[in-house]
């Protein structure tokens, strides 16, 4: 007896679920298709009839993320400095973030550096143009409300971005690859401080 549209629908969506937590939690690299079917309790052989490889189920999985992120962040919500330097605070506890933080394109700008496939290398990219083009509208809105000492002209702000992000990536693949704890928080400080410095921003506010 065949599937029904609606039970192929709820196996694919199983899989896809299965497939982000664990992406997200360890990188394209890392995670294999007998794991993603064993996490979505289904055989390895169901995998092909959704997805025709590991590429194409990350590229599906990086898209869903994209879309539900994108729809979580519009959601209007006051501006501060403590925005821009949340993902440092998160990630002071590497372990618990990787196992409770909901996926989103950041995941992969911290999972897939340098990656040889040319198929994550270009997600990396729409990844980061995401993020950047976030980044910038925050500032900006930082700027209109006078919280940050710098006009908000276009040029400042996507170079103030692409700075923030690069101390901020820079700083996780540091701290991934290490295994000190006391270490990787001094690390992931520092990344924090350089954000505040390149927002001409003392210290955390909440205003």
């Amino acid at each position: 007896m065949p599937y029904t549209p609606e039970h192929k629908s709820k196996s694919k969506e199983r899989i896809l679920l299965s497939a982000t937590e664990l992406f997200c939690r360890f990188g394209f690299d890392k995670v294999s298709i007998n794991q993603v079917m064993k996490l979505a309790r289904m055989t390895h052989g169901a995998f092909y009839a959704h997805f025709e490889s590991k590429e194409a189920l990350y590229k599906a999985s990086f898209l869903q993320t994209l879309k539900s992120c994108s729809t979580r962040r519009l959601v209007k919500g006051p501006f501060t400095v403590n925005h821009l330097t949340q993902l440092v605070s998160n990630l002071l506890n590497l372990r618990t973030f990787s196992e409770q933080a909901r996926p989103s394109p950041e995941n992969i700008l911290f999972n897939e550096i340098s990656s040889d496939s040319i198929e994550i290398r270009n997600l990396y990219e729409k990844s980061y143009l995401s993020i950047l083009k976030l980044m910038e509208r925050r500032i900006k809105a930082l700027s209109k409300l006078k919280k940050v000492p710098f006009v908000a002209n276009q040029a400042t702000i996507t170079e103030k971005s692409r700075a923030i992000l690069a101390a901020l990536v820079g700083a996780v693949a540091i701290a991934k690859s290490i295994r000190s704890d006391q270490e990787i928080r001094k690390v992931l400080s520092a990344a924090q401080n350089q954000i505040l410095t390149i927002l001409g921003v003392s210290e955390l506010t909440q205003a």
